[in-house]
């Protein structure tokens, strides 16, 4: 464990959040004190018991066989016990637990029974004077959240988020526990193995690589990655892997990294991960990107050649002060993290390309909010809420728009209230003040209405029991409005009605989100043979924006478009992001094409992530 006076005092704050029993030899005094005293929220989505021993620095072993898709490792556990300390339990799920020692000496340990979600306890016997745990163990070759890439150039990557860690190491899953992490890990040669921590820029001949994490973080974002990949510097203190195809595009895509970098310091206080790189993983990606400290897993769909969906890295980059500075407590907090994230992108993005593109943003954001929540008030009204109630739940199923975006507009509504100097001096006091430790919903409300809305007529504006507890949108929902969008909205308007002739329409002239904002809007009754006018004068089939595309292949399939239908099927199997496989798929459902819909996914299946597969084996009503 590092004893530096950073890591000593933020070990401490992490102590504090996930321990309310132990007591500390001395005790510091100040901001360190306070961070003790803080009370930490029950997470229903973990075994854990920090209260009685917790983990504090992890020491990780790993061999990779892409042949067996199994990773054979040791995690060697820093612990801290409490003086009534029996056991620490960690969480797993399908992991071959082959031996545990603590402190030098071999221990009897217990798997207890696997439940839905959670999967099993381990159970490992200790005293108040343990001071560390190994356990070495297996992974399962169907680990859910690994993703083994078959084919001449083998990748592996994880997805932890929310919790999945607990499928590739046996660990302490939940977002209110922190622990830094140092790794030892052996691939095979001609490979680059890169984790959420300090990375290697070239290939190792050996195939061993030595990775440190100084900062304390939480098991979600535990990150491995490994393949053939390279890298290339685009700032003092950034830079993209991918592999050799796509390195060069990948290069000029994010070419303004370091500048987004640049203007999140400016805004909110330095960066505190030292560098922000970023990873271009295979298509099968679930997500458009992952926030792992210091390096951004990335979806390569944002890769459009014109840099037009870089929103996607300033969101993924305002992680690193919102999520993995400050992190949600539990997953029903995970409005604080997302929230609070899509608020500081566009934030980011009126810094660095001005506010005319962030409305855009802003106001596309406002339509799939709308969307989001008249679809879930139908089923369930209660997810409609900022604090959710995720217990007996999988903490994936409140991964809605409703955190991001209705937390942004809520966060927005603030700024408007305060003026936006006062609100912009708030959140970094945030996030100074909070820094390596965690936060809960209801120490939220409490930090805001002392250090901001701190008068009757303040909260009464803001009425935070209707946006924090309540459903839907409040009465008080800031308005966004972009003139760009309002004159596509009149030409989309103008062209239905046949006041427009489609040549007419200025496609060449519209940047990708007022073309993505004409085909989402799109009456679901058009016929195929108006889609083909389009197509036949844009070309829109053959769209290199992946957002453009899937909004056109969406409309393609409520339109029974028949020409789409090929770039459809390919789209779908090379593709595995879940933002594009829902609607498509369920598109398909709801226009009797389930057919059509099976026939492909049988084809995708065995191409996506578990996160995905999860999602659509539902929606589908696939066979288990």
């Amino acid at each position: 464990m590092r004893t530096t006076p950073f890591i000593l005092l933020s070990l401490l704050a992490m102590f504090s959040t996930a321990i309310t029993g132990c007591k500390s030899e001395t005790l510091p005094s100040g901001k360190s004190q306070a961070i003790l005293e803080m009370k930490r929220a029950n997470d229903f989505h973990s075994y854990s018991r920090p209260e009685e021993a917790v983990v504090t620095h992890l020491n990780w072993t790993a061999s990779i066989d892409f042949a067996t898709r199994i990773i054979t490792a040791t995690a060697a556990y820093d612990i801290q016990a409490a003086a009534d300390a029996e056991r620490i339990l960690f969480d797993c799920v399908d992991l071959n637990v082959t031996g545990v020692v603590v402190d030098g000496a071999p221990v009897d340990w217990q798997l207890g029974p696997a439940q839905p979600i959670m999967g099993q306890p381990l159970s490992i016997p200790i005293s108040k004077d343990s001071k560390q745990v190994l356990i070495s163990y297996q992974s399962s070759p169907d680990a859910g959240a690994l993703l083994w890439v078959e084919g001449e150039q083998p990748f592996l990557f994880t997805q932890s988020q929310a919790i999945l860690a607990r499928t590739w190491i046996p660990c302490q899953d939940s977002p209110g526990i922190r622990f830094t992490y140092e790794a030892h890990v052996d691939v095979p040669t001609g490979t680059m193995a890169m984790m959420s921590a300090t990375n290697p820029t070239e290939q190792a001949l050996d195939g061993h690589y030595d990775f440190v994490m100084d900062q304390p973080i939480p098991s979600y974002l535990l990150a491995l990655a490994v393949g053939n990949v390279e890298f290339r510097s685009v700032g003092a203190h950034t830079g993209v892997y991918a592999v050799p195809e796509l390195i060069d595009a990948a290069a000029y895509e994010f070419a303004e990294m370091e500048e987004l970098l640049i203007a999140a310091e400016n805004l909110y206080g330095k960066y505190a991960w030292e560098r922000y790189d970023l990873l271009v993983l295979p298509a099968a990606f679930p997500f458009g990107g992952m926030e792992n400290p210091r390096l951004t897993f990335a979806t390569p769909t944002i890769i459009a050649g014109d840099r037009s969906l870089v929103a996607l890295v300033a969101h993924e980059l305002a992680h690193s002060w919102s999520g993995n500075l400050v992190t949600n407590a539990t997953w029903d907090d995970f409005w604080l993290n997302e929230g609070f994230t899509v608020y500081f992108e566009q934030r980011i993005m009126e810094s660095v390309y001005g506010r005319e593109v962030s409305e855009m943003l802003a106001t596309l954001s406002y339509q799939g909010l709308v969307d989001e929540v008249d679809q879930i008030m139908d089923t369930n009204p209660d997810d409609t809420h900022l604090k959710l109630h995720l217990q007996n739940r999988n903490p994936d199923d409140g991964m809605t728009a409703i955190a991001y975006d209705k937390g942004y507009f809520f966060l927005r509504l603030l700024e408007e209230t305060v003026g936006r100097e006062t609100f912009d001096s708030f959140l970094k006091t945030y996030f100074e003040t909070h820094s390596f430790s965690v936060m809960d919903t209801d120490r939220f409300i409490d930090y805001l209405k002392t250090n901001l809305l701190n008068t009757p007529e303040l909260l009464a504006t803001v009425d935070l029991s209707a946006w924090i507890f309540g459903p839907g949108l409040p009465a008080n929902c800031p308005s966004v409005g972009s003139k760009r969008i309002e004159r596509v909205d009149a030409a989309l308007q103008a062209w239905e009605s046949g006041a427009m002739s489609t040549n007419d329409l200025p496609w060449n002239d519209w940047v990708y989100q007022e073309r993505y904002r004409f085909l989402s809007n799109l009456d679901d009754n058009s016929s195929a043979d108006r889609l083909a006018e389009l197509d036949e004068a844009w070309a829109i089939s053959q769209t290199g924006n992946n957002e453009v595309l899937f909004a056109w292949l969406e409309q393609s399939i409520r339109s029974h478009y028949g020409p789409s239908y090929a770039r459809l099927e390919s789209f779908l199997v090379e593709i595995g992001r879940r933002k594009f496989l829902t609607p498509l798929y369920g598109a398909m459902i709801e226009t009797d094409q389930a057919d059509l819909a099976k026939r492909i996914y049988a084809l995708a299946r065995p191409h996506y992530h578990s996160v995905a597969t999860g999602t659509m084996d539902e929606l589908l009503n696939w066979p288990s």
